[in-house]
C-alpha cells in the first residue's frame, strides 16, 4: 500500500495523532503535499494524453488542480511552463495569487514571483512559468513549451485572428511528452466540443458538490436554492456540456460571442427596460429589470439585469436606482397586463422621470426575432462581471422556444434593445423623482420640449 492510500485509511482520530507526531517542517511538507489532499479525480489521470481537460461546476477545485499539477511539472526538472489566463487580471488574480492558485500552494521558499516580469521561478529545479493571456494570443505564437495550464479555457474568444488554445497547442514542443492542463466551467463553444473529440484528450467531469466540505457553509446551498432546476444550474453546477434547445431563437453560441468584459464610456443611450408582474408571491412571474445602452456605432449593450420576484412596493424603487446608476434617459414599461396602475405605482413612489409605456400589439415570437438576428449580427454585447449578474437572462434567452411563454428576464430585454434601436411605439410621461435624470431629456421624445429637472 502506498503512503497515500495508507493515509486515507487511517480515521480522522489516527490522521491527527500522526500529523501530532511529525515535526514542523514535516508538518508542512505534509500540508502542501497535494496527493495527501486531493479527491482522485483531481490527480492526472494515467494514459498517453496531450490535453486533460477538467470541466467542472464552480467550486469543484478546478483552479487547486491546476495549480498543483504545474507544481508537480515543476518539480520535475528544468522545464518551461506556458500559464494562460482569460485576462491578465484572471491569469495573476486567480492562476498566481488567488486563494487556491500556485504560490498559495507552494512550500515556503519553493517558487518565486516576478510579477513585473510575469515570470514564476523555481529555484530547486530551474523550473519556469511563464504568464500569458487569452486576449493576447499573438503572445503565444513564438515560445515554447513542456507544458501548459490554461484557465476558463471555455470564455477565450479568438482575438486578432489567433486563438490562445491553438497556440498553447502549436508551442507545446519541447521534451519527449509535452501536455496541457486546461480548467473550465463548461460553454457550448466550438472549442470545446473539438477538444472533447479528439482521441488524445482525457475529460474529467465534476459537479460543485463534490467539493462541499472544502467550501464555506451553505454555499452549496445558497447556489442550488438559485439555480437548481435549471439549464444554467445543470452547467455551472454540474459542469454539464449543455446543447442548445431545439426550435429557440438564441443559441449559445450566439450569446457567448456576444460577451464583452468592459462596458463602453460614450453610451450614447440609456434605457432601463420593466415588465412589471402582476403580483409577487412564490409562484408568481418575476418583474423584468434589464438595463440597455447603445454606443455611438449602433451596438446594444445589456448591461446589468436585475430582475426578480419584486414586491409591488419594492420594483420602482429598483428601477429608480437603476436608473440613477447607469445614468439612463429613459424608462420603458410594458403596461399590457397593469395598464394605468403601472404608471401609478411609479408615481406613487415618488419618481420623478421620464416614462415610455409601451404595449404588445404582436405576438411576442414577432417581437424577439429583430432582437435574435441583432444578436445573429453581432450588434449586441453582454457587460461581462465577477457576479455574472446576466446568467439567469442568458439561460431564458437560450431556452425559451416560440409559442411558449416567454419569461420575463427576456422580455424586458426585447423592450430595452428594441427601443434602443427605434421600434417601439408608445406614449410619454415624467414622473418624479429628484436627481435622478442623466441629463436633459431630448425634446423629439416630449412632445417638442425638454422638461427642466
Amino acid at each position: 500500500m502506498d503512503v497515500r492510500a495508507r493515509l486515507r485509511s487511517l480515521s480522522p482520530e489516527q490522521r491527527a495523532a500522526l500529523v501530532a507526531s511529525l515535526s514542523p517542517a514535516e508538518q508542512r511538507a505534509l500540508l502542501h503535499w497535494w496527493p495527501a489532499w486531493a479527491r482522485d479525480e483531481q490527480l492526472a489521470p494515467d494514459g498517453d494524453w496531450r490535453v486533460w481537460l477538467v470541466m467542472a461546476g464552480r467550486g469543484w477545485g478546478k483552479t487547486r488542480t491546476g495549480a498543483e499539477q504545474v507544481r508537480t511539472w515543476a518539480r520535475s526538472g528544468r522545464v518551461r511552463i506556458a500559464l494562460v489566463g482569460r485576462t491578465h487580471r484572471d491569469a495573476r488574480e486567480v492562476m498566481i495569487e488567488g486563494e487556491s492558485g500556485i504560490l498559495a500552494c507552494a512550500l515556503p521558499g519553493e517558487v518565486e514571483w516576478s510579477p513585473g516580469r510575469g515570470i514564476l521561478r523555481w529555484p530547486r529545479t530551474g523550473a519556469l512559468a511563464t504568464l500569458y493571456t487569452a486576449d493576447r494570443p499573438d503572445q503565444l505564437r513564438g515560445p515554447q513549451h513542456h507544458y501548459a495550464w490554461g484557465d476558463e479555457s471555455a470564455a477565450w474568444r479568438e482575438a486578432g485572428g489567433y486563438h490562445a488554445l491553438d497556440q498553447i497547442l502549436y508551442g507545446l514542443r519541447l521534451g519527449d511528452a509535452p501536455r496541457a492542463i486546461l480548467t473550465t466551467t463548461p460553454r457550448v463553444t466550438r472549442d470545446l466540443r473539438d477538444l472533447l473529440a479528439r482521441p488524445d484528450v482525457v475529460a474529467t467531469r465534476g459537479r460543485t458538490r463534490d467539493n462541499a466540505r472544502n467550501l464555506a457553509p451553505g454555499v452549496v446551498a445558497a447556489l442550488e436554492a438559485r439555480y437548481a432546476g435549471t439549464r444554467l444550474g445543470r452547467q455551472e453546477l454540474d459542469g454539464e456540456l449543455l446543447d442548445d434547445v431545439d426550435g429557440a431563437l438564441w443559441t449559445w453560441a450566439m450569446i457567448e460571442a456576444a460577451q464583452a468584459d468592459v462596458e463602453p464610456a460614450d453610451l450614447s443611450r440609456v434605457v432601463v427596460a420593466v415588465d412589471p408582474a402582476v403580483t409577487a408571491g412564490e409562484g408568481s412571474d418575476e418583474t423584468g429589470i434589464v438595463v440597455v445602452g447603445r454606443s455611438p456605432d449602433g451596438v446594444c449593450w445589456v448591461l446589468d439585469d436585475l430582475s426578480g420576484r419584486h414586491r409591488v412596493t419594492d420594483w420602482p424603487r429598483v428601477v429608480a436606482e437603476a436608473y440613477a446608476r447607469h445614468k439612463a434617459d429613459a424608462v420603458v414599461v410594458e403596461v399590457n397586463q397593469g395598464g394605468d396602475m403601472v404608471a401609478a405605482t411609479l408615481r406613487a413612489a415618488g419618481a420623478r422621470l421620464p416614462i415610455r409605456e409601451v404595449r404588445a400589439s404582436r405576438g411576442k415570437a414577432t417581437r424577439a426575432e429583430p432582437v435574435a438576428a441583432l444578436y445573429a449580427q453581432g450588434r449586441v454585447r453582454h457587460v461581462r462581471d465577477a457576479l455574472h449578474r446576466l446568467a439567469l437572462l442568458e439561460e431564458q434567452l437560450a431556452t425559451w422556444t416560440p409559442g411558449r411563454p416567454s419569461p420575463d428576464r427576456l422580455d424586458a430585454l426585447v423592450w430595452g434593445v428594441s427601443e434602443i434601436t427605434g421600434s417601439t411605439q408608445g406614449s410619454w410621461s415624467a414622473m418624479e423623482i429628484p436627481s435622478a435624470a442623466r441629463g436633459t431629456v431630448p425634446a423629439d421624445v416630449m412632445g417638442g420640449r425638454s422638461p427642466a429637472w
